[in-house]
């Protein structure tokens, strides 16, 4: 089998170090299972900002084309680059190489705890499908004399019949996987156009899905649920900006955002899609050693597991859950003392 090429993207703060691992978990199964990877590292970031004054070249989008895919550990360093810039590279590849389905499980693992005392492990199991191309972060707004007393700003979200229908197949597909529930998230009790336009596209799509179980719900409720009785739902459908808000919220249910991976899909494989840790950069604890290296190795997998490497993905979920199941060696966000790098090793040495 030709070899599979991933482009290594730390970024900024603890993305480096979580990155670290995950190359070392990848040069393991290179060595043990023999999986054909071709890694190579980019510097991109604040670091080329200190060099070059900007995030990253003016083509990296060219350079990354030609990748089977991306691992980005995470962008942001507030101290030097403004979260705006920091995050450009991102939502161009997002938007860029139209990697529409953001795909964030949250998942309560073994031997975790949620904050949600009465939960166990097998009432916390959502997939969080997020529309990732359009909606509320697409670059289009301004500003009216911003620093003046009546100043004034514009941001607009752009809702597309295409976008928005693709997601919600992508999502009903994927339930048709799990337990055959959706649930979208809406807004149209207050937003009149643009989840209005979803929940009228929704009601055209779930009839042609009749072996899926499906259900709108006003975001704030679904928050709300989400604490409240999160066993009620498989697959959650949102919109971007939703999708992010309600993906922050598994992640912490189950366990805590160091826990929680995320893919974003080109489902045609016209681009390369990008794999990547939920929780960001982190900034208050870069280069301590603290970082929980779990969400990234997570992201690893399902990228193995996209690039048609099941075996190989599977054997990476199993030594996580193998290593957090003995409870020995945690990172402090999940009760323990151990360092990035000594949990990273601990789940090596169990694949």
């Amino acid at each position: 089998m030709q070899a599979k090429r991933i482009a290594i993207y730390p970024g900024d703060g603890i993305g480096i170090e979580v990155t670290s691992e995950v190359v070392k978990v990848l040069e393991a199964l290179m060595k043990k299972v023999g999986i054909p990877l071709e890694l190579t590292e980019f510097d991109w970031g604040e670091r080329y900002w200190r060099t070059h004054g900007k995030i990253a070249p003016d083509d990296y989008l060219e350079q990354l084309r030609t990748f089977d895919a991306i691992f980005l550990g995470a962008l942001g360093d507030p101290e030097n680059v403004p979260d705006h810039i920091s995050l450009i590279p991102l939502i161009g590849m997002r938007q860029g190489f139209d990697q529409y389905a953001c795909v964030r499980p949250a998942r309560l693992l073994p031997g975790l705890k949620t904050p949600l005392s009465d939960k166990v492990e097998s009432q916390i199991d959502l997939m969080i499908v997020r529309e990732n191309s359009e909606g509320e972060y697409i670059d289009a707004g301004g500003f009216l004399r911003p620093d003046a007393e009546d100043g004034t700003a514009v941001q607009v979200a752009l809702h597309s019949r295409k976008g928005v229908e693709r997601i919600l197949r992508y999502g009903f597909e994927f339930a048709r996987k799990r337990r055959r529930k959706l649930t979208m998230a809406t807004k149209s009790n207050a937003l009149k156009y643009g989840m209005v336009f979803w929940d009228q596209v929704f009601e055209k799509i779930a009839p042609q899905y009749p072996d899926v179980e499906s259900e709108k719900c006003h975001v704030d409720a679904l928050a709300m649920n989400f604490v409240r009785c999160p066993e009620a739902y498989d697959v959650v459908v949102a919109s971007n900006l939703f999708g992010d808000i309600l993906s922050d919220i598994g992640g912490t249910i189950s366990g805590g955002l160091g826990l929680a991976p995320s893919a974003n899909i080109n489902p045609q494989g016209t681009a390369p899609s990008l794999f990547e840790p939920v929780h960001g950069s982190a900034p208050d604890i870069k280069g301590k050693g603290l970082a929980n290296p779990i969400a990234a190795i997570r992201s690893a997998a399902m990228m193995l597991d996209f690039l048609g490497f099941q075996d190989a993905a599977t054997s990476v979920d199993t030594a996580v859950e193998t290593v957090l199941r003995a409870g020995q060696v945690r990172t402090p966000d999940i009760g323990g003392s151990a360092t990035t790098t000594q949990l990273g090793d601990a789940i090596i040495e169990a694949l």
